[in-house]
């Protein structure tokens, strides 16, 4: 990690690369949504080799606003690692504590309870990007209000409402109901349509 600090540190100095130099927190963000994208395609199409280039541009970015931090005297990569650490032990406190959970699921249940009790969390929204794909972010949105779980009755209903917006909402819920991640089935899907031969004219 102290190579890669010190090539983005040499790359920000002046005479390193103009392009490197004028950068911002701020305009750097489509390329960190960008570059977690890629990573994602990489794990999902299991391609190993796709994965280490991809996480490694993943990795660029924590690199790269770390120093940025530096130089305006706000953060270094080594209290964005020590902030990573202390929230890992801080949020299982059953393996660095004396609580007891059964399985996974209590798991996610307790790091949501202490999500709240840090007061990271003042209504359903919170915490959950906006630039998070919309099907992924209904599906974690739903999950805090705790909804009903979803059904075909639902999403029917909603069809004869003539709401798309219902019906996107009752399509997510009816999906999270099948314990399927709907953000997931919708880009298998698209990648099937991708990958099909077009249709002829």
């Amino acid at each position: 990690m102290e190579r890669l600090l010190e090539v983005m540190r040499r790359l920000r100095a002046p005479g390193g690369c103009p392009w490197d130099r004028k950068q911002t927190h701020e305009t750097l963000v489509p390329y960190l949504l960008e570059e977690a994208a890629e990573a994602a395609d990489a794990i999902l199409a299991g391609d190993v080799e796709r994965m280490k280039e991809e996480l490694g541009d993943v990795l660029l970015q924590v690199a790269f606003h770390s120093v940025i931090g530096e130089e305006e005297g706000t953060f270094g990569y080594e209290d964005v690692e020590n902030a990573i650490v202390e929230k890992l032990i801080r949020r299982h406190p059953h393996v660095f504590g004396d609580v007891r959970v059964k399985d996974a699921d209590e798991v996610l249940r307790n790091w949501e309870k202490l999500k709240e009790k840090e007061g990271k969390r003042k209504g359903p929204c919170d915490g959950v990007p906006a630039a998070l794909g919309a099907l992924a972010r209904a599906a974690k949105v739903q999950e805090r209000l705790a909804e009903p779980e979803g059904s075909r009755e639902a999403v029917e209903r909603a069809l004869a409402s003539g709401d798309l917006s219902e019906v996107l909402w009752q399509v997510v819920a009816w999906a999270r109901a099948q314990g399927k991640d709907p953000e997931a089935l919708l880009r298998k899907e698209v990648e099937s349509r991708c990958s099909s031969p077009s249709p002829k004219p």
